[in-house]
Parts: C-alpha cells; structure tokens; sequence
C-alpha cells in the first residue's frame, strides 16, 4: 500500500507543481490584456478553472498524501516524523501553500480587474515554486539530516 501511496503522491505534486509554475505566467500575460477586453476575460476564465480544476485538488492530495507516507514511513514507530529532513521539508511546502494562497488572493485581484502588480513582478513570483521544488526534491531522495 504505501508504494501506491507514494505514486499517488508524486502524481498530485507534479499537478500541483504544473499549476503553480502555470498560474502566475497566465498572470503576466494578463498584465498585459487591458481591462474588460475579451482577453482579459478569458484570462479570468483560465486562472479560475486552473485553481478550482487543479491547484487546489492537487494541493490537497498532496498534503493528505504527503502526511500518510510520513506517518507510515520506516524511520521509526513515528514514522518519518522524527527525521530531520522531513521537518525541513514540511517548512519549505508551507511556504509553497502559503505561496498558493497568495497567487489565489492575486486571481481574485485579476477577476475583479483590481490587479496592482507589474508583469515583472509575477515572472519573479514563478521562479520561487522552482526554487522550493529543487530544495524538496534534494531533501527527498538525499535525505541529508
């Protein structure tokens, strides 16, 4: 059963992850579109069904899942949870949830026309999923600590 969990899991990550590199790009193309055009209300339609469709269900998979193997994990009769690696893990995916709730509140800034940020600041926004990606990843399979 836990390799099927496992597998589960890396599956809504991935989803997860796709969303949230996706999301804040559509958020630079929609800086662009100008307000109430036909674009930009695609662009709401898009970011919409992208969160509600597929962010938030992965999100939440993601997290039930992760919690199971962790709980079911070898380490010990605790699980994973008395590694260090894990805990160092669980601080960087809730700085991705909290990073997925404020490209969230950002949609809703973009549906009711009210953005206040550049296009630049949303193409630096994308690269912080991928650098918390890249450090949970290393913690994963290296298990350093």
């Amino acid at each position: 059963m836990y390799e099927w969990m496992k597998a589960f899991h890396v599956i809504a990550v991935i989803a997860w992850m796709a969303g949230m590199l996706y999301l804040p790009r559509l958020f630079v193309y929609h800086c662009a579109a100008e307000k109430g055009s036909a674009q930009s209300e695609t662009f709401k339609v898009m970011e919409r069904r992208l969160l509600r469709g597929i962010i938030n269900p992965a999100m939440i998979a993601t997290w039930l899942l992760g919690l199971w193997l962790a709980w079911h994990g070898p380490d010990s009769r605790y699980g994973w949870f008395t590694s260090g690696w894990l805990e160092a893990k669980l601080v960087l995916v809730l700085g991705l949830s909290a990073l997925h709730g404020l490209l969230a509140r950002w949609r809703k800034d973009f549906a009711r026309d009210k953005n206040r940020h550049s296009q630049r600041f949303y193409r630096m926004i994308n690269e912080i999923p991928t650098i918390l990606m890249i450090a949970i990843v290393i913690l994963v399979v290296v298990k350093p600590f």
